[in-house]
């Protein structure tokens, strides 16, 4: 996780063929689970640690839903599966305000946009 500046990883079923998502570990269970209760993070099964059953999103799930599922579920991050099940990314609650974000800057865009047009159509 540090030598790639993640804050998770996806456990999966099998990682040369259909890695289909059984759990996820985070930054945050280390510390609390590992650290936290004095344990050695270098003979600790990563099986203790996977939170299960997974929570996923599928590909071609949109923003709202995806959201959703995370707010239902209280979670801030999210496989996400091709319609086969396997895995093909992950969503970050960081990722879904950035786009929501975009979102609303454009709507602004297209306010200030409009009052310009009226503006110089309306003389």
């Amino acid at each position: 996780m540090r030598s790639r500046h993640v804050g998770d990883v996806v456990v999966v079923t099998d990682v040369e063929k259909e890695r289909v998502p059984v759990g996820v570990v985070t930054d945050r269970d280390l510390a609390i689970e590992v650290l936290g209760n004095g344990r050695e993070a270098a003979i600790m099964p990563l099986s203790s640690l996977v939170r299960s059953p997974v929570v996923i999103a599928a590909d071609y799930e949109d923003v709202h839903a995806a959201l959703e599922r995370m707010r239902a579920h209280g979670v801030r991050r999210m496989p996400v599966v091709d319609d086969r099940g396997a895995l093909v990314g992950i969503v970050t609650l960081d990722d879904l305000l950035g786009a929501l974000l975009a979102d609303m800057h454009a709507l602004l865009e297209t306010t200030g946009k409009a009052q310009r047009r009226e503006q110089t159509t309306r003389r």
